[in-house]
C-alpha cells in the first residue's frame, strides 16, 4: 500500500497542505490586522470613535463568518478563476481560504486587542500621541502575547478550511483523504492522510503557544 509512489504522494501532499495554510494565513492577517484594529479604534469607547462605521463593519464581519466554508469557497470560484486562472489546484484555493479567514482573524485581534488595559492607553494619551502611535506603540506591543495566541488557533483553523477544500479540487492531504480514502475505499492511506494533519495541526498550534510565552513580558 505504502510503495515509493504513495509516499512521494503523502510528502507532496504536506508541502501542499502547509503552502495553502501559511500563505493563505499571511493574506488574512494582512487583511485582518488593520480590520481588528478598526473594530477596536472605533468603537464608541475607542481612541477614534466612530460608532456607525465600526458597527457596520462588524456586521459585514459577522455575515462573512457566517457563511460556511464549502458554500464561500463556490460562491467565490469567479473571483478565483480570475486571480489564478483556475479553480482546481492548490494554488486555487488560498483566494477562498484568505476570504474565509479575514473575518475570523479580524474578531481575534479584535479580542486580542481589547484586552489591553485602557490606562496604558490613557497614559500614551496624556503624553500626546497619536492615534497611529498608540496603535503601533502601545496596542500591538501589548497585545502581542495574545496575539500569537490567537495566530496560533487561527492557522489550525485555516489548516482545517484547506482539508475542506479537497471536496472542491483543492490538492494537500485533504484532498489525499478524500480522493483514496472516501472514493477509492483506500482507508489506510486516509488514515495517515489524517494522522499527518493532527501532526501538523499539533506543531503549529504548540509553536505559536511557545513563541506566545517567549513573549509575554508577565512571565519570568
Amino acid at each position: 500500500m505504502f510503495d515509493a509512489v504513495t509516499i512521494k504522494m503523502i510528502v507532496l501532499g504536506i508541502g501542499e497542505t502547509l503552502y495553502m495554510t501559511l500563505v493563505a494565513s499571511l493574506i488574512a492577517y494582512i487583511i485582518g490586522i488593520p480590520l481588528g484594529i478598526l473594530l477596536v479604534t472605533a468603537d464608541k469607547g475607542g481612541i477614534k470613535p466612530m460608532p456607525k462605521l465600526q458597527g457596520a463593519l462588524g456586521l459585514v464581519i459577522n455575515l462573512l463568518r457566517s457563511v460556511p466554508f464549502l458554500i464561500l469557497m463556490i460562491v467565490v470560484l469567479p473571483l478565483t478563476r480570475y486571480i489564478v486562472g483556475t479553480t482546481l489546484g492548490s494554488t486555487a484555493v488560498i483566494p477562498p481560504l484568505a476570504f474565509a479567514a479575514a473575518p475570523y482573524v479580524a474578531r481575534v485581534v479584535e479580542s486580542s486587542l481589547r484586552e489591553v488595559d485602557y490606562g496604558v492607553i490613557e497614559a500614551a494619551k496624556s503624553m500626546g500621541a497619536s492615534t497611529m502611535q498608540i496603535i503601533v506603540k502601545v496596542l500591538l506591543p501589548e497585545a502581542k502575547p495574545s496575539l500569537l495566541v490567537g495566530a496560533a488557533l487561527a492557522v489550525t483553523t485555516i489548516l482545517g478550511y484547506s482539508a475542506m477544500a479537497g471536496f472542491l479540487g483543492g490538492g494537500g492531504l485533504g484532498a489525499i483523504a478524500i480522493n483514496y480514502g472516501y472514493y477509492r475505499g483506500e482507508k489506510e492511506i486516509m488514515w495517515a492522510a489524517v494522522i499527518l494533519l493532527v501532526i501538523v495541526v499539533q506543531i503549529l498550534q504548540e509553536s505559536g503557544m511557545k513563541l506566545s510565552k517567549k513573549g509575554d513580558k508577565r512571565i519570568r
